[in-house]
């Protein structure tokens, strides 16, 4: 079936993970935003927008989508934009203001595919308080290099400080920016990552994890717990 705008496929694809990430919680009516790297096969024409070979695009969450649409989305109201000017070339909506946080985490690293913002519930308890989360759970620990999920130092929402801080700690971590969350103090999380699909699920994991990690925080306030625990082992070493 011949697609009916570019990218037709990939877009519907982000619409409906926008669907699912604010039905299962994992943001809020605040906000929250995704983006997906695309490197075009071919040269295309779609009307009025063109598409270069081998050129590198983003599709994008338009600004509101959790105000407006409560993440109810279709693929045409995920906008496309060049990645090189950061120009909004298609799209139903708005360039949201924190499309320099995201063009800042594509720079960091070329195998960044996808950055995924939200305000993820549980994981808004660690980064209200600015702390680094212990990664105590069996599935976080196994399947992710992270021995900590680390909190950024605090910078204002959409601002250029916020997109180079996040830019500068992305390089800072080499390779591992490519499959790897951020707290952003008081703001969220920040995935990135190869693949939507695996960033979601780095999401679900995490949201999991920062629960568990909240209720033995409390065990060890408690005298209950000398220390985190994970995989059969206390795992405060984690947090050093």
């Amino acid at each position: 079936m011949t697609e009916q705008y570019v990218f037709e496929q990939e877009r519907r694809d982000l619409a409906m993970i926008c669907r699912e990430m604010f039905n299962r919680k994992n943001t809020n009516v605040a906000g929250g935003n995704i983006s997906v790297k695309i490197t075009a096969p071919k040269n295309m024409d779609y009307g009025v927008v063109h598409i270069k070979k081998n050129h590198d695009y983003i599709i994008m969450t338009p600004t509101m989508m959790s105000e407006s649409w409560y993440g109810k989305l279709d693929g045409a109201q995920i906008l496309l934009v060049d990645l090189e000017t950061g120009k909004q070339i298609d799209g139903v909506g708005r360039l949201t203001r924190e499309i320099n946080m995201h063009i800042e985490a594509y720079k960091a690293n070329s195998g960044i595919k996808c950055v995924y913002h939200s305000h993820a519930e549980e994981s808004m308890f660690w980064a209200t308080i600015g702390q680094d989360m212990p990664n105590v759970t069996e599935i976080t620990s196994d399947t992710m290099t992270l021995k900590k999920i680390k909190c950024l130092p605090y910078q204002p929402a959409c601002s250029k400080e916020l997109a180079d801080e996040v830019h500068k700690n992305l390089v800072d971590i080499g390779d591992d920016a490519i499959e790897n969350i951020f707290l952003l103090n008081s703001h969220g999380v920040l995935i990135t990552c190869t693949d939507l699909h695996e960033a979601t699920r780095i999401l679900e994991t995490v949201e999991w994890n920062a629960k568990i990690a909240y209720q033995q925080t409390v065990f060890k306030g408690l005298g209950l717990l000398d220390g985190y625990k994970s995989c059969g082992r206390k795992t405060d070493a984690f947090l050093n």
